[in-house]
């Protein structure tokens, strides 16, 4: 045991031994192999210096060779460029020497179909120009190509020239209608494009005016644009006026073909609406009448109102082809100019549409002059619209000059004032209309004063707000922009109160004229029975109560009055049956009568009867157009005589005064009312 424990130390001691001795042969060899490795590497290292020595003496040696070539061959590299940039001056500059002849036939021919090719040319001749004017301006080539350029300036102006005469029409008469009508049944209205020129043509024409803008040098392109565009604006609303005429003289109203177009299975066409208000004037319906002095003619009317309506709707054509004529100039026109040239291209249309409202003040003038205040309705519908139109129309005209702004505002005075004289002339001829008798109704009918008076008043009813503001423009109290809608309408109901009161005080005078008092009630009566009832059918009573309260009950008083006055007619009928001088005799029954007491009773029958007679024979022949009242006054007074005979006859019924009764007592009580009921007839 104890030897076993001695040698186990022993052996495990050796081991480690070998182990270590193992590790440390090893270490050893690894030594040796990285020495060796070294060794290889010093040598490799060595190697390779060597080798780059070597490398880097040739390289310079490389170098010291070539750099000289490198040298020489980029000189050479730029002797070359030199020599082609040389070339291609030369080439361009002998370009130049060229221009003259490359592109002559090009501009000869001209620009027509081809413009985009011509203006390449023009930029051609326009940089030999410039290289010329630069390098050489004593050559002779300068003076060829400048008088090529000019050349060919000279043609694309003609060509402007050209396409704008070729392709500027008149636009037709219905596509203006269509623009401007105002059709109430659709909600959205659709809107007319007004085209001018065809697309391609525009874009050649902005094209040209741009050149000659920023190339040529030019405005002159300018006076032609507006010549000619002013010529086609107004050959447009002529047009429209000759169109209007001949469909209005034709068919009496004027349609729109294009509308018509669309309805072709509509037998009756309705036309177009005037921008703004009613189409129909209504002024012929009345002119007639308010001309009985003055024998105006229904062929003359007609020639009136279609005058009217043409010139209307050729203010509003002009309107709308002037603004479509700003857009159109807006692309052709150098902004700076446009408001120049476009004040300069609706002159034309516009003085001929002055000068034509100016002809209708002075003929509405000259008629006033000869009393014939009919004239004033043609102003009217005219002035209303002018006012309507105004806004749009600064707004069209706005940036013009104001010679041209003024125009329309010039007219409108004009016709204010006229037509504002003519409403105060009319009222004072209404006061002073002479009492003539042959002009006075045999029958005590409506006075033609009255009718004309009424149908005038009605008229301005139509155009009350125009008729407002015109007695308004004349009002020097206060300044214009003080004038409201409520100040105007009661100056204009003010003028027709002034206008009846003078009217009632002229016919109290012309009543004067009859020698029968009776008559003279129902002359006045009608009178006054005629303005009330169109005074409440129609909304005149409405603008007659604004300053006169109490118009109505007033005209019914007078009507009253004068009913009263014809009543008091038969008393020298009805006389004859009071009790006044009857004997006293009849009043007791089997009294014998003496003979002058039955004289008496025979009297008073016998005027009684001839009474009746003569004035139902002559008030028969009297007229009251009122059915109403003239069965109202038939009646009362068939009432008042019928009782008055019956009381009568009651009285005499049991007295015997006569053997011929029958020569007396002619009509019963029924008799009596028959030949009332028919007064005032004259087919009875």
């Amino acid at each position: 045991m104890g030897i076993t424990s001695r040698m186990i130390p022993t052996e495990d001691a050796s081991a480690r031994k070998r182990a270590i001795e193992e590790k440390l042969k090893q270490e050893q060899e690894t030594l040796s192999f990285i020495r060796d490795n070294l060794e290889k590497s010093d040598q490799l290292t060595k190697g390779m210096v060597s080798i780059l020595s070597s490398f880097e003496s040739r390289l310079m040696q490389l170098e010291n060779s070539i750099i000289p070539v490198h040298k020489q061959t980029e000189n050479l590299q730029r002797l070359q460029e030199n020599v082609d940039k040389t070339m291609s001056c030369m080439d361009h500059v002998i370009s130049y020497y060229h221009v003259a002849k490359d592109t002559d036939r090009i501009i000869r021919e001209g620009p027509t179909g081809r413009l985009d090719e011509y203006l390449a040319c023009i930029a051609k001749i326009q940089k030999a120009v410039e290289y010329f004017q630069d390098n050489n301006p004593d050559s002779p080539e300068l003076n060829t190509v400048k008088a090529r350029f000019e050349k060919g300036k000279e043609l694309l102006e003609a060509e402007f020239r050209s396409l704008l005469t070729r392709y500027s029409k008149p636009v037709p008469p219905i596509l203006i209608l269509d623009a401007i009508s105002v059709d109430e049944e659709l909600e959205v209205q659709e809107e007319v494009v007004l085209e001018h020129l065809p697309e391609a043509v525009l874009q050649d024409i902005i094209c040209i005016a741009g050149w000659l803008v920023e190339y040529g040098r030019n405005q002159d392109f300018m006076n032609v644009y507006f010549q000619i565009r002013s010529n086609q604006l107004d050959r447009s609303i002529k047009g429209l006026k000759d169109h209007f005429r001949k469909n209005s003289a034709s068919s009496g109203v004027l349609y729109s073909p294009a509308v018509q177009t669309k309805r072709k299975d509509t037998p009756t066409k309705k036309a177009p609406k005037r921008p703004g208000y009613d189409h129909d004037l209504r002024v012929k319906h009345h002119s007639d009448a308010l001309t009985e002095k003055h024998g105006a003619t229904t062929g003359k009317d007609d020639v009136l109102d279609i005058e009217i309506d043409s010139y209307i709707h050729c203010i509003s054509a002009f309107v709308k082809l002037a603004q479509s004529e700003y857009t159109l100039l807006t692309e052709i026109i150098p902004e700076h100019h446009q408001k120049k040239t476009f004040d300069s291209l609706i002159q034309e249309a516009l003085d001929n549409l002055m000068l034509e409202g100016d002809n209708i003040v002075s003929a509405a003038r000259r008629a006033i002059m000869r009393h014939d205040y009919s004239a004033v309705l043609t102003i009217f519908p005219i002035l209303r619209h002018l006012k309507m139109s105004k806004s749009e129309f600064d707004a069209t005209l706005q940036g013009t000059a104001a010679s041209t702004k003024n125009k329309l505002p010039t007219l409108i005075t004009s016709m204010e004032t006229i037509g504002a004289k003519a409403l105060e002339e009319f009222a004072d001829s209404i006061k002073n209309d002479p009492d003539k008798e042959y002009n006075m109704p045999k029958d005590g009918t409506v006075h033609e004063l009255t009718s004309n008076a009424i149908l005038f008043l009605q008229q301005l009813l139509d155009f009350h707000e125009t008729a407002g503001a015109m007695l308004a423009s004349q009002e020097t109290s206060s300044s214009s922009s003080s004038y409201t809608s409520e100040f105007n309408k009661r100056l204009l109901s003010t003028y027709i109160c002034k206008v009846l009161g003078n009217l009632q005080l002229n016919l109290l005078s012309k009543s004067k004229v009859y020698e029968d008092s009776a008559l003279s009630a129902i002359f006045l009566h009608n009178n006054y029975n005629y303005i009330l009832k169109s005074l409440e059918k129609s909304e005149l009573i409405q603008l007659v109560t604004v300053t006169q309260k109490k118009a109505e009950s007033s005209y019914k008083e007078l009507i009253e009055q004068q009913i009263q006055m014809y009543q008091r007619s038969w008393y020298k009928v009805t006389e004859h049956l009071t009790d006044r001088n009857m004997p006293n005799a009849i009043y007791h029954q089997g009294a014998k009568l003496k003979d002058k007491e039955r004289q008496v009773i025979k009297d008073k029958f016998k005027g009684f009867n001839d009474g009746l007679e003569e004035l139902c024979k002559t008030q028969k022949g009297w007229a009251i157009p009122d059915k109403d009242q003239r069965d109202f006054i038939r009646q009362a007074q068939k009432k008042v005589v019928s009782h008055a005979y019956q009381t009568f006859l009651k009285r005499c019924a049991n007295i015997s005064f006569t053997k011929n009764t029958e020569k007396y007592h002619k009509y019963r009580p029924e008799d009596v009312e028959e030949m009332i009921e028919k007064l005032f007839d004259t087919s009875a």
